[in-house]
């Protein structure tokens, strides 16, 4: 299904909006949404299907949109979300970064922060930088979200050096 509503973002034709059952943080089923390019519908059904029946806690699921497709806005949310038509954070030359096509997702930011240039992105994951112990909602390696998404191909940007992204998972 074509997403409804995109006021704030750009949506190409080959981005499918799916409706998807997490569980949240409060131990309850939720319904969510994320746009993804059609491409990769198959392995994030997958992918969540996986997390939802191990109950793996996930804050919010919404399209960039429900935050005028501002990153910062999404990430402060702790909101999961896939498509956001945008750069590359980070450092080299500007280009696309795989969200702008729907093929990477990130996924409760605030647990798993990313860290740039000395910089946490977002500001609230500064206490999530320590990776042990194990919290909810948490990407470890060898934990069931990075097991889920390597599952299916795709790569978690928590093994980046340098600048690891600890919420970042693409195709």
């Amino acid at each position: 299904q074509q997403p409804t509503d995109a006021r704030y973002s750009w949506p190409p034709a080959e981005l499918r909006y799916l409706r998807i059952a997490y569980w949240g943080f409060d131990r309850r089923a939720h319904k969510g949404a994320v746009v993804v390019n059609a491409s990769a519908v198959g392995d994030v059904v997958r992918v969540f299907r996986r997390l939802y029946d191990a109950r793996f806690p996930i804050r919010r699921l919404r399209p960039i949109d429900a935050y005028r497709g501002v990153d910062e806005r999404s990430l402060a949310a702790d909101n999961t979300a896939a498509f956001n038509c945008r750069y590359v954070v980070g450092p080299g030359p500007r280009r696309w970064s795989a969200h702008a096509y729907g093929q990477a997702i990130d996924v409760n930011p605030v647990e798993n922060p990313y860290l740039e240039g000395g910089r946490v992105h977002p500001r609230a994951g500064r206490w999530y930088l320590r990776r042990s112990p194990a919290r909810p909602g948490m990407a470890k390696r060898g934990g069931l979200l990075v097991r889920a998404f390597s599952a299916v191909g795709w790569k978690w940007g928590g093994r980046w050096t340098g600048s690891p992204d600890y919420q970042h998972f693409s195709a």
